[in-house]
Parts: C-alpha cells; structure tokens; sequence
C-alpha cells in the first residue's frame, strides 16, 4: 500500500483514478456555501449544496467533525466535512480553521472509504478561505487517511 500523499496537478472534481471516490473538501459550521471549492463542485453537481443546505435547516448531526457524503455519479462520493467555524477570523485573530474538527472528520471519511473500497480526493483543504496551513493539514492526513491505509490524493491546479 502506498502510504504516501499523492499530489497531482489538476481539478480535484476531475479524479484521474477509476473506480469509486471521494472528494472531500471543508464546510463551515454556519450553513454559507458559495465561494471557494465549494463553486466548483456546484458547477459539476448540484447535490452537494442542496443537501448541505438541507442538512444545516435540519440541523440534525450538524456540528464540527461531522461529514455528509453525497453520491453524485456511480463511483463518486461528495464528502461535505464541516471543519470550520463561522467564515471569518475571530475577535482574537484566529482563522475560522478548527484542525481537530478535520481530524475527527477525516477518521470518519477513512473508515467510509475502507467500506466503500474508496481512494480519496481533495484540493489543498483547509488552506484557502478557512486560513489553515499546509504544514498542518498534512500530518492531519497523514494520521487519519494514509494511517487506514486509504490511498489519497491532492490536487493543485496548474
């Protein structure tokens, strides 16, 4: 198994892996959708955003660390993973980022992966409009995804 991040150059809503996937990209916890990767994935599918937008309204399960998968195409999961709080830096300065939210997050895109014999797909996240850093996204991924032995890949568009 290569326990290895596998970066590509390319869009992340177009994994060059066949059989089943998972995009996985963050959410916030206040029910916003409407810049960032969240555009692209809208362009491609319209599930994700009506069924997170259902999912904040209902508020059922809609806290930090919980993860919504959508499937969009026979082989292809939407996981909305809420991992940041609000959209703006706090009054102490804080970007809206919550690492262990991701971590819980991802644990639980991990084990959906090994059920669904998944490989998992996903931008830089966390490091755009949420104000996280690479440096601490990686090892997130590290000790989540690569430690179940689930094959991932991020994509940097060129």
């Amino acid at each position: 198994m290569d326990n290895e991040i596998n970066y590509l150059i390319g869009d992340a809503t177009q994994p060059k892996i066949t059989d089943n996937k998972i995009i996985v990209h963050i959410c916030n916890d206040i029910g916003a959708w409407g810049k960032g990767f969240v555009m692209a994935i809208s362009k491609r599918w319209k599930g994700p955003e009506k069924e997170y937008r259902n999912w904040f309204k209902n508020q059922y399960n809609f806290s930090l660390g919980q993860v919504q998968f959508i499937k969009v195409e026979n082989d292809i999961w939407i996981a909305n993973l809420i991992g940041q709080h609000k959209i703006y830096k706090d009054e102490n300065g804080n970007a809206p980022i919550r690492y262990d939210a991701i971590k819980v997050g991802l644990n639980k895109v991990a084990e959906f992966a090994k059920e669904n014999n998944a490989t998992v797909h996903m931008p830089r996240i966390g490091c755009g409009l949420a104000g996280g850093t690479w440096d601490k996204i990686e090892p997130i991924l590290k000790e989540t995804l690569l430690k179940n032995e689930v094959a991932t890949y991020v994509y940097d568009i060129a």
